[in-house]
């Protein structure tokens, strides 16, 4: 085992274990609200059962009535999912308060909890902090900034009155070409348990879930997502597919519980209060129907007392018909099922196999009991409070006090890979400073996924600084040309390359090398007379052994979020780098990109990361 990973493993090894008895010691945060709950669904009937484990995408609702109608006992909005009148802060509280209401005008009065896919920040609206994707967060190894950070999310969630986060992302990546790598925070199980942990902290406030800037986390996606094998990936469409999304997970339950499950057995303990099965395979077999999985090992070992929410129409992958897949999820364990616009059918059908017995009435109350249990333990069925959005969070929202911790995460999160001839830091005052490159003044580029639209916008409507902004607001003389052009007579060339937006499926890759632009910048700066230096913006390490050799300098700055601040306080000296390395880092002469695999090639440790 090499000296970094080694002395690292020792020290969070030892965070964990000191989290762990804090979390050992936690109060029953669920169980204590079984007899509010018994009583509650002893006054339900079968329809309304049915409507709580019923979870429709609200730009698919038909009517505002149909939450009544079937009885719905939750809302998502998906990654694309904005209100019509427009994506910002009022027009998103508008919404949600719209549908709470007419929830709260129900027979039982039993609100919504309302799910969005907060992974980094509230990202889904314009004018949030967006935070450093957890591919930078792994670097920082900072669990305290990570709970923070989770803070602030859960905050700016809370303030467009969505009580629900789709996070964390407790994947471990194995094999960097997946398109969802930067969602994870490790390829270390060991800084994934930590981190995750420290996740599901900050967004329910410790063990304080009904907290008024608390939300309902979800560990995701349970499990094995990040350990598919090339070649497994889910069908795209004209005969391609992914190569590792949504695809296969083949290992035996040692290997899968030693480097898959650890973060399910943190945040559980941590008290998590919902999970999200993957669309992935454990062995062949889809784990949105993978009784052992979600019941044996997370319910019965684990004790596990939340409940399972599907993918988005994950149980439509499942073998058969949709009854059988529909029978074939909620008798495995599934909970509450994410059917974001076949709702009706759901309802029609989980019903009808209820009434003949396939589905048995003591597995529904199961799945309701736990969604009654949490919705308690939210607070949201408290008479002294109310569900509805509290509007005085607005001025918090993407505050210069949440954009502080964000750039400090930003910071944190910065890996500086080479510095010869002590190039880095820059002093300001120096010379001209010339910068280049697709990623320099794009603030999309620097939020990569999952901000604004599920697959990203390059280059973005996000309300932020971008990396050159970022240095220009320093006081030191800045040029900038796209391409890297026009260098001649400047101090220090700064290209500012690397990846444009993607999510899942779309961002699976064969091969990771940089796109030729990207090299062609460097080159341009070089032929120019400039010393250079390299910053990455990207959600995986990336082959860069076409500029190993030019750049004097190489940071891997991730995606920062809308802070790139926190990026030019690196490159300037006013923070030293100290992050490190959270995935190794491969060279092109790699055969394979999966981290076991002996084709795997490193440039740089597992564990690496100068400083000045």
């Amino acid at each position: 085992m090499p000296t970094s990973r080694r002395h690292f493993l020792a020290g969070s090894i030892a965070a964990y274990l000191g989290s762990r008895s804090a979390a050992a010691a936690k109060p029953a945060l669920f169980t204590k609200y079984e007899a509010p709950a018994k009583a509650l669904l002893a006054k339900m009937s079968l329809d309304e059962k049915v409507g709580q484990m019923t979870q429709p995408d609200q730009m698919y609702l038909k009517s505002l009535d149909d939450i009544e109608k079937y009885h719905l006992g939750s809302l998502l909005s998906g990654g694309d999912s904005d209100p019509k009148s427009g994506n910002d802060l009022n027009s998103w509280t508008e919404m949600i308060d719209r549908y709470q209401a007419r929830a709260l005008k129900t027979r039982l009065r039993i609100p919504l909890v309302y799910g969005i896919d907060s992974v980094h920040g509230n990202n889904n609206v314009i004018g949030a902090t967006v935070i450093p994707h957890n591919v930078g967060l792994g670097c920082t190894r900072n669990a305290k900034l990570v709970e923070r950070t989770s803070e602030v999310t859960a905050a700016e969630t809370r303030a467009i009155g969505a009580n629900w986060a789709f996070a964390p992302c407790v994947a471990t990546p194995q094999d960097v070409r997946w398109g969802r790598t930067y969602e994870g925070y490790s390829e270390s199980p060991d800084v994934v348990k930590v981190l995750g942990e420290a996740a599901t902290r900050g967004l329910q406030r410790g063990f304080a879930l009904d907290h008024p800037l608390a939300v309902l986390a979800c560990s995701k996606h349970y499990a094995g997502d990040g350990g598919t094998s090339f070649g497994t990936g889910v069908p795209t469409g004209k005969g391609k597919r992914a190569p590792l999304d949504q695809g296969d997970t083949r290992m035996d339950e040692a290997t899968l519980r030693r480097i898959h499950l650890q973060g399910y057995f943190t945040t559980v303990a941590a008290g998590v209060g919902s999970i999200m099965p993957s669309y992935s395979s454990w062995n062949g077999e889809k784990c949105s129907g993978h009784k052992r999985l979600l019941t044996d090992i997370l319910k019965v070992e684990m004790g596990f007392e939340g409940f399972l929410i599907s993918d988005y129409k994950a149980i439509n992958q499942l073998p058969g018909n949709y009854a059988q897949q529909v029978e074939k999820s909620i008798n495995a364990g599934m909970d509450m099922v994410m059917v974001p616009e076949d709702y009706v059918g759901f309802f029609n059908t989980l019903k009808q196999l209820t009434q003949v017995g396939k589905v048995p009435m003591a597995r529904i109350d199961d799945a309701v009991t736990r969604i009654l249990k949490v919705k308690l333990a939210m607070g949201l069925m408290d008479p002294k409070k109310s569900p509805l959005a509290d509007r005085t969070l607005h001025k918090s929202f993407g505050s210069a006090e949440h954009r502080a911790i964000a750039r400090q995460a930003v910071r944190e999160s910065i890996v500086l890979l080479k510095n010869d001839r002590k190039l880095l830091p820059i002093a300001k005052a120096a010379g001209r400073i010339h910068v280049g490159g697709k990623c320099a003044d794009n603030i999309g580029n620097q939020c990569g996924g999952w901000t604004i639209q599920w697959q990203g916008k390059s280059p973005g409507d996000q309300t932020g600084t971008t990396i050159l902004a970022g240095l220009k607001k320093s006081g030191a003389q800045v040029t900038f040309a796209l391409d890297g052009s026009g260098g001649k007579g400047a101090k220090v060339g700064v290209a500012v390359i690397g990846e444009t937006p993607y999510a899942e499926m779309m961002g699976d890759r064969d091969q990771l090398k940089l796109a030729p632009e990207d090299v062609a910048v460097v080159d341009r700066m070089k032929a120019d007379g400039l010393p250079v230096v390299a910053v990455i913006v990207s959600g995986r390490p990336l082959a860069i052994d076409a500029i190993l050799g030019k750049a004097d300098a190489i940071v891997a700055a991730w995606l920062p979020g809308t802070e790139g601040d926190g990026v030019a306080d690196v490159l300037l000296g006013a923070y030293k780098p100290t992050g490190k390395l959270a995935f190794t880092w491969p060279s092109a002469a790699s055969t394979s990109y999966k981290i076991s695999d002996a084709g795997y090639k490193k440039a740089f440790a597992f564990g690496y990361g100068m400083s000045y």
